[in-house]
């Protein structure tokens, strides 16, 4: 196929310039054959330049060309193409036609004496093919005389050919949904670049056949399998008539031919290439891509044309290149043929014949898209009723059956068998056709009676227009909006600006834009709830007993709550308040929203300003914008329809700022007490009483809340949980509602108290019970999942099995050192997340330089900090460094260690970033203890920040620190004097079995820390 390409190309150049011809080929131009050809017909060239040969195309016309056979007829009687029979090319079938071009026997030569070949690779042109080797006029020339180079095409037509009767050995494409059958065509994509290589190979040696078999599971979306039991044995033999190769996935079209059945699975192994020299390839490999590296050779005398393509047949060199093909995949299967039983054609055969027949055209008559499917698989001049095995094959082909049904039909061996179960099909696809026909009538009957409707209200619109019995738009919509307002107390300067709004809409268009604006800030202005409250519960009992109800703990938050009501109950009317409840996640700040919404008996509104960075969220848009609305408060009054309703802003302390505004300055008009009774919105434009409204904030922390706004909120602090309290709300609200949501009860599931209390120490030390809940909610969900498969049928979770459902422990030991060193020393810290220990760590970090002095005086060594420290606590670091030198001299006169010293302060975990004033009198502990070589008490713990002079000055977090101490085994609390009005607010359970000392000076500290001294 590469010399006849070469011929063609030679025959181009010619076509161009007569003088190559005369000079080269001197004995041939005579005959002005070629020439003629190729003046006249532009498809030789066109064929050249594309490389792409369809058999409906170019290449049918060419080899109808007389002229063109006169020259081939010509050089054939002189001997000269004797022996170019290698490159025989014959077309196939087109449309019942057979054309048959013989080159080397003569004219004469019968159809089975002509060798078939289909494209090779220089005369197919793959995509990502070597492009040099296909070239126009040799194997790295460029096509044509113009010296540009040829570049692959996508599309690749393959030549028709003659379908083996035996093909063993076929490469396995697995499909999903619908097999192929024999004689009908199907488009596949494969994306396996395993498979991809393989049918690319296949192509190049002339074997474009495969085997098609239907995977048993739809969902699988692969091309190959990994087991031949994931396939139906029976399959289809295909011929790939057409393939596009797209880089990433092959497009191929492909024509059953046969059925066939695996056999067994079988190595992928190189195929031989036609042609003389193939370099050998290793099994388990496929070649790459064949490259043809043509040898010049200096000519002394001109060569004639047939002479040159024998020479360059015979030199050409075909070069493979193997890649390993994946071994987990099956790309190979040897096959064997179905032959169906023999059979007659008796009455019951016609019978079902002729009943599929008309089952067909009822169908086709129901939905016309079925004729052009139809048409597409009947073949031109054959009657299909004449064929049982086609017909049924078409039947089922033509339906929209199972996946498992088709194939049943694919592997029936018995004609009428099969013939029945095409027709059982296409009964089915009939009454799916019959209904779906119903109800697209039913559709459209009824878009015809409301189109009918239509018409018929806008003409008895009119003609009561005419008679003066209906009223305008505007007049109904007025009556809409004051409808509204019967009911309503709507203070008189609101009431001014309705009616200002409603006779401005009498006088507009009703399709004007500025109709539609007033239209909808009428609708907001009387959809306010103005005048409208919601009744209060003011009885203490009740509410008491709806927050114990929902909530444990959290005795500052229903004190403060209970209060509120006291003071309403005694005033006689109620009032707004802004309570902010901060502390860290998972401890039911948002949920203890809504009971006290609950408790008190009012409607419940929340919205989260977390990342909000837009201000017309909190102030709304302007009325001249497109798609302006109100802000968050006026939609919420709005939804709630009440003028007291309970607003919870969660978040606020991650509230944003960008370039459309501040909300947080927004937020001081809202939360304001003294301004919030005249809020006005950008939207409503009118001033709204919000003075009834009670507003509840949430945050993690209190330092990026904005001062002024902090300022007008009262913070109420909800802390972390102990051990104890987080039994307790596991006990008594966690572990009955969760089992309740996985379908669980008391008699199949329950968990011990060991087993919570292992949960919390070892899974979830965190200061919330988010985590808490989900642990359970995980060892719930194992339980059910046991129960259903049958496992178990009621399950006791105890500390022995708890590993069985949620894993290996994460927290093993409760602190770092169980016995601290000379130099370390815990403190205590205070995160978002709640307490925790944090260990100061100092170490000598290089000999003392203890030889003389420095021309500025005596060597005062250096202190390097590590651990990813802020600005604070470096800074408390080099005070406690200075105040511990200061301290020694006093307590140890003749120890001189910090002379010359260079230390190393750590706090251990780096990664996560330290900062805050509450570290002082741990580090000068620390520094302390290393300079005397002196561990301090154990199971001591510590907090307070000190000063240049030794004072110890009060930290936050008390009870936080105070919960992180006992988890960890502190016995024994150091805590600033000023901070003992915090440790007695604390529970009774927090702070039993605690040492707790009160200093304000380090002094007294350190008889505390070193007793020995």
């Amino acid at each position: 196929m590469a010399t006849y390409m070469r011929m063609l190309g030679a025959c181009k150049q010619t076509s161009k310039n007569g003088a190559i011809w005369s000079r080269n080929y001197p004995n041939m131009l005579t005959t002005g054959t070629v020439r003629s050809l190729l003046s006249e017909s532009s498809n030789w060239t066109g064929l050249v330049a594309k490389r792409s040969y369809s058999t409906t195309g170019t290449l049918r016309k060419t080899l109808r060309n007389a002229r063109f056979g006169n020259v081939v007829t010509s050089m054939t009687r002189a001997g000269r193409l004797a022996k170019l029979n290698r490159w025989t090319m014959v077309t196939g079938v087109f449309s019942g036609e057979r054309a048959i071009l013989g080159l080397g026997c003569g004219a004469s030569a019968s159809y089975n004496q002509i060798r078939l070949f289909g494209n090779r690779g220089s005369g197919a042109g793959f995509s990502g093919e070597d492009g040099s080797e296909s070239s126009g006029s040799g194997g790295d020339e460029s096509g044509g005389d113009g010296g540009t180079p040829y570049i692959s095409p996508q599309m690749t037509a393959l030549t028709p050919m003659l379908v083996p009767e035996v093909f063993p050995n076929v490469p396995l494409i697995a499909v999903s949904r619908n097999p192929v059958f024999p004689r009908f065509i199907k488009i596949i994509e494969v994306k396996n670049k395993g498979l991809m290589d393989l049918l690319r190979r296949k192509v190049r040696l002339a074997q474009p056949y495969a085997g098609v078999f239907l995977k048993k599971d739809d969902a699988n979306e692969t091309d190959v399998v990994e087991s031949l039991d994931a396939i139906y044995n029976t399959g289809t033999f295909v011929q790939i008539h057409e393939m596009q190769d797209l880089g990433d996935k092959l497009r191929m079209i492909v024509m059953g031919h046969r059925r066939i059945r695996i056999t067994k699975q079988m190595e992928v192994e190189p195929d031989e290439p036609a042609s003389e020299s193939v370099s050998a390839t290793e099994p388990g490999s496929q070649p790459n891509v064949p490259r043809r590296k043509p040898k010049r050779k200096e000519r002394k005398e001109p060569a004639t044309l047939v002479e040159t393509m024998e020479e360059k047949v015979q030199e050409a060199e075909l070069v493979v290149e193997t890649l390993p093909l994946p071994s987990s995949d099956i790309l190979m299967v040897e096959v064997d043929n179905v032959v169906h039983q023999q059979f007659e054609v008796s009455e019951e055969v016609k019978a079902l014949t002729a009943e599929i027949v008309k089952t067909i055209r009822d169908i086709i008559a129901l939905n016309p898209l079925y004729r052009e499917s139809v048409l597409q698989m009947m073949q031109a001049g054959q009657r299909v009723v004449d064929n049982p095995i086609y017909l049924s094959d078409m039947g089922a082909a033509l339906t929209g059956a199972e996946s498992h049904e088709l194939q049943d039909v694919l592997e029936e061996t018995n004609i009428p068998k099969r013939l029945y179960k095409a027709l059982s099909l296409l009964k089915k696809e009939y009454e799916l056709s019959k209904l779906q026909q119903r109800l697209g009538r039913e559709v459209e009957e009824k878009i015809k009676l409301t189109h009918r409707k239509y018409l018929l209200q806008e003409q008895l619109k009119i003609i009561k227009k005419e008679l003066g019995l209906e009223k305008e738009d505007k007049d109904a919509i007025e009556e809409k909006f004051r409808e509204r307002l019967k009911e309503r107390t709507v203070p008189q300067h609101i009431m001014d600006v309705i009616n200002e709004e409603l006779n401005k809409l009498g006088l507009l268009d009703n399709h004007s834009s500025e109709f539609n604006v007033t239209r909808n800030y009428l609708d907001w202005l009387t959809s306010m709830p103005w005048g409208t409250n919601s009744e209060e519960n003011l009885e203490l009992k009740r509410a008491k007993e709806v927050l114990e109800e929902d909530h444990y703990g959290m005795d500052d938050v229903k004190k403060r709550i209970l209060e509120f009501i006291a003071v309403s109950q005694l005033r006689g009317s109620t009032q707004g308040k802004i309570l902010c409840f901060y502390g860290p996640p998972g401890v039911g700040k948002t949920s203890i929203a809504r009971s006290i919404a609950r408790a008190l008996n009012r409607e419940y509104f929340r919205f989260s300003v977390g990342g909000m960075t837009d201000v017309a969220e909190i102030k709304g848009h302007r009325r001249t914008y497109v798609g302006a609305m109100p802000g968050k408060i006026i939609q919420c009054l709005k939804k709630t329809k009440t003028e007291n309703p309970l607003v919870l802003i969660d978040e606020v302390d991650k509230i944003g700022r960008g370039y459309q505004g501040d909300p947080s300055s927004a937020l001081l008009e809202l939360l304001d007490p003294e301004q919030n009774f005249n809020f006005l919105d950008h939207y409503l434009d009118v001033p709204v009483d919000l003075s009834k409204v009670l507003f509840i904030c949430t945050a993690n922390v209190t330092d990026t809340i904005p001062e002024p706004l902090r300022d007008r909120m009262e913070m109420i602090n909800v802390s972390g949980y102990v051990a104890q309290e987080k039994l307790a709300i596991a006990e008594k609200y966690l572990v009955p509602q969760l089992r309740t949501q996985c379908g669980l009860t008391e008699d199949t599931t329950t968990i011990s108290p060991e087993a919570l209390n292992l949960l919390i120490r070892q899974y979830c030390r965190e200061s919330g019970v988010r985590n808490l809940q989900k642990q359970v909610e995980k060892v719930f969900r194992k339980v059910a999942f046991r129960i259903v498969s049958g496992e178990e049928t009621a399950v006791q979770v105890t500390p022995d099995n708890l590993q069985d459902y949620v894993g290996k422990p994460i927290f093993t030991v409760d602190r770092m050192y169980d016995v601290t060193p000379p130099g370390v020393v815990m403190g205590l810290a205070w995160t978002a997340m709640g307490g925790t220990t944090l260990f100061i760590e100092t170490s000598l970090r290089r000999p003392r330089d203890t030889g003389g002095k420095d021309k500025d005086g005596p060597r005062d060594g250096s202190l390097e900090i590590t651990g990813q420290l802020g600005d604070v606590m470096k800074e408390s670091a080099k005070i406690a460094c200075t105040f511990s030198r200061a301290f020694l001299m006093k307590q140890q006169p003749d120890n001189d260690f910090f002379s010359g010293s260079h230390l190393h302060l750590h706090v251990p975990e780096g990664a996560t970033p330290k900062d805050g004033p509450s570290a002082g009198c741990t580090i000068v502990t620390a520094l302390l203890s290393l300079a005397t070589n002196t561990p301090v008490r154990e199971n001591v713990a510590m907090t307070g920040e000190v000063s240049l002079t030794g004072k110890i000055l009060p930290v936050g977090g008390i009870k936080e620190k105070t919960i992180a101490a006992k988890r960890a085994g502190v016995t024994c609390m150091i805590l600033p004097a000023e901070n003992k009005k915090d440790f007695s607010d604390l529970p009774e359970f927090i702070t039993e079995g605690l040492e707790v000392h009160f200093v304000d000076h380090y002094s007294k500290m350190y008889p505390i820390v070193f007793p020995q001294h």
